[in-house]
């Protein structure tokens, strides 16, 4: 039998005092995110702060690490929103934060992986939404899916996966200076065999 899990209860909190738990996110999917922000009047606006839940875990120091809408978290401050709801799902405040980290990890909560896909310490991730930075792969990676490069998957963090696939493949020049044929390019890659390892990956299995 699956015993509920007390800790789970929804708050409203400030968006500036959210916790990152990895490093990066795609500024081009937080750029849509602000583009489709401003298309929604103020009703429906409410609507989605009412219903965009931050999943988020409480840690060392009372404070609320967020693992989930990053992208959309930076959209909402760079558009002046000032509060949304939490759901707060587990309370760890109470470990000692080496331990903290780790449950963290265990549960894949937490991506502490930079920009050039190398990782990092705990202490290195950004203490604010506002200070994530720019991952041009991430945001290849985010419309590889869209565009039907890979499968929509329930695996932690599998944008990411796909971005570090494409990372040594695709120049980063190419990716800023023609996004265009940076992404008909990772649609190629998409399909090989070798992804086949990558959540969500659609191509055709090889029968030898």
């Amino acid at each position: 039998m699956t015993v509920p899990n007390s800790d789970v209860h929804l708050i409203s909190a400030e968006l500036e005092s959210l916790r990152p738990t990895q490093m990066t996110v795609g500024y081009n999917e937080v750029a849509a995110k602000r583009e489709h922000w401003k298309t929604l009047d103020k009703k429906a606006r409410a609507s989605t702060i009412a219903t965009h839940w931050f999943p988020a875990v409480l840690g060392p120091q009372k404070d609320y690490f967020v693992v989930d809408h990053h992208h959309l978290g930076l959209a909402l401050i760079e558009e002046s929103v000032k509060e949304v709801k939490v759901m707060v799902l587990r309370d760890l405040s109470w470990l000692d934060p080496v331990i903290f980290w780790r449950m963290m990890e265990h549960n894949q909560w937490v991506h502490p992986f930079g920009a050039d896909g190398s990782r990092y310490e705990y202490e290195h991730l950004p203490k604010t939404l506002n200070e994530l930075v720019d991952d041009p792969y991430r945001s290849l990676a985010g419309e590889l899916r869209r565009a039907g490069g890979y499968a929509k998957d329930a695996t932690p963090f599998s944008e990411f996966l796909w971005a570090d696939y494409l990372r040594p493949k695709i120049p980063a020049k190419l990716i800023k200076k023609d996004f265009a044929k940076a992404l008909k390019n990772a649609l190629a890659y998409a399909h090989e065999q070798e992804a086949r390892y990558l959540p969500g990956w659609s191509g055709k299995i090889e029968i030898r």
